[in-house]
């Protein structure tokens, strides 16, 4: 009994910990995705130039990449592609660890209309390329991450179990990552 109630104490502070690591994920999101390549103060400057690109042919920029001949283009292409999956694998983690409704398919929506408004809301703000690629490599992190965390219920067979590790991985590996980027790298504010 007496343990039951030390768990209990601690439940408090494990969810709390979770939905700080996951503010500072969405601020390294939101710092990625809208101020990587201008600050907050020159996004309201009413004098700068817009860059406005639309791409809405699916898989035309991944095409480009890969015919790409430059090494420097390959890296490119790359981080690209390889950042837009792995910049939503935690948001799909995290969703059902937040969420009552853990079905896969409406987390999955729910990544998809969030990939919507950020490429929606970058060609809007005229900073960056608002590309359909972004999209569907968005919401496949996602899916990544919905996967893992699907895998980890499976595997560990009990929800606290696997809210635990989370909790755990998120404070080994998502805390001291996400800080890194966000101040150790210095991104723009």
């Amino acid at each position: 009994m007496q343990n039951g109630g030390i768990m209990n104490k601690r439940e408090p502070i494990k969810t709390a910990f979770l939905y700080g690591v996951f503010i500072c994920y969405i601020v390294l999101l939101m710092n990625i995705l809208f101020l990587s390549r201008i600050s907050i103060f020159e996004l309201f400057n009413n004098e700068r130039t817009l860059f406005r690109s639309i791409n809405l042919i699916p898989f035309y920029s991944i095409m480009e990449y890969i015919s790409g001949s430059s090494e420097i283009t390959n890296t490119l292409a790359f981080v690209n592609v390889a950042g837009n999956i792995v910049i939503f694998i935690p948001l799909g983690i995290y969703l059902p660890l937040f969420k009552n409704d853990k079905r896969a398919i409406t987390n999955l929506l729910f990544i998809l209309i969030v990939s919507l408004f950020v490429e929606i809301t970058q060609g809007l703000l005229g900073i960056g390329a608002s590309d359909i690629d972004d999209v569907i490599l968005n919401c496949f992190g996602g899916w990544i991450g919905i996967l893992g965390y699907k895998f980890s219920l499976f595997i560990l067979r009990d929800e606290k179990i696997v809210h635990t590790a989370i909790t755990i991985l998120s404070a080994i590996i998502g805390l001291p990552v996400t800080l890194y980027f966000l101040f150790i790298i210095k991104m723009r504010f």
